[in-house]
């Protein structure tokens, strides 16, 4: 069923998304990322772009939203997790980021944001996922 989905072979070439978790992608969002306007729009329904809690004088204060799709947000969490055990561009943006001191929990939600930019970016264009390797410098 899922892959009648037009949209199932690109979500499946992102690394991490299977033809579980990319069937409860469609499922939850009702066909895709036409729904949200853009990527951000998908992380706050999936629970993963902090949310202002500011009041009075203080501002700057950003949160974990309280109020978010659970079946959507444990999609992302899930494809990072899988992502991240898999050599690729997934596994060297965790690393870097356990480099520079954060937690692990921090890590993965901030991969998960990651791949719901890369997501919703292959379904606007209507392109699979390809990895390609940065280009070295070349030595003179």
């Amino acid at each position: 069923m899922f892959r009648s989905n037009p949209q199932a072979q690109i979500i499946e070439s992102l690394p991490g998304m299977g033809s579980v978790l990319g069937a409860e992608f469609v499922v939850v969002t009702g066909g895709g990322s036409a729904t949200f306007a853009h990527a951000g729009k998908l992380a706050s329904c999936a629970g993963l772009a902090p949310a202002a809690k500011d009041s009075g004088r203080v501002s700057g204060n950003l949160r974990r939203p309280k109020r978010y799709n659970r079946r959507l947000r444990r999609v992302f969490h899930m494809a990072a997790l899988s992502s991240m055990a898999a050599d690729g561009p997934s596994r060297t943006f965790y690393q870097r980021k356990r480099g520079e001191r954060m937690r692990r929990t921090q890590t993965l939600l901030a991969l998960a944001r990651r791949l719901v930019d890369v997501l919703w970016a292959l379904l606007r264009d209507g392109r699979s996922f390809e990895c390609t390797a940065p280009a070295k410098p070349v030595a003179t």
